[in-house]
């Protein structure tokens, strides 16, 4: 057999591995509903609302993107471009949802755990979409003087409707949450 016998059956031989691959990664999509979230077998309670009917609201809507803080702390004045959004979505904490694909009722003790010790919290979509969710108010979110982080804790695997400011970078989403400032 010619080298050039070896390279072609080679190049066929790769081919056929990675249309079989891609095939794989296809059925297992399908078999999982179709669904981007991870394990959509985890559920959240009969009882912690739906998509359809959330179980309440976190965050008030901002009249501005961002408020006086922020825009004082931004790099000139300018903090990176936000916009009002309302979005519904499971609270999750991020780190054992993209590290375990862990969310739902299953998980809700060891989740709220993880945002009592400061993981990041996360609101996850119907479709998938994960979101970082975090205080609005800039010197008050850096000096501790805001209560979101409990609201999240207190409402961890429950379908809710979050309003705030989405920005996000990079393929990274985000929303930041007004109304929570210590009075």
């Amino acid at each position: 057999m010619t080298k050039l016998h070896i390279a072609v059956l080679s190049s066929i031989l790769a081919a056929g591995l990675i249309g079989a691959q891609t095939s794989e990664k296809k059925a297992a999509t399908k078999g999982s509903g179709g669904s981007a979230t991870l394990h959509p077998e985890m559920t959240v309670a009969p009882d912690a609302g739906t998509y359809e009917k959330p179980m309440g609201t976190l965050g008030e809507k901002p009249s501005e993107p961002w408020t006086a803080t922020t825009i004082a702390a931004g790099v000139d004045k300018k903090p990176e471009p936000g916009h009002p959004i309302t979005v519904t979505g499971e609270i999750i904490d991020m780190s054992c949802y993209l590290q375990l694909g862990k969310h739902g009722e299953k998980h809700a003790s060891c989740g709220k755990k993880c945002l009592q010790n400061n993981q990041p919290i996360g609101l996850l979509t119907k479709n998938g979409t994960v979101y970082m969710l975090m205080e609005e108010e800039h010197d008050p979110r850096r000096d501790g003087q805001t209560g979101f982080r409990q609201q999240a804790i207190d409402h961890f695997a429950h379908i809710m409707e979050v309003t705030g400011t989405e920005t996000s970078h990079g393929g990274f989403k985000a929303i930041y949450v007004q109304g929570y400032v210590n009075k």
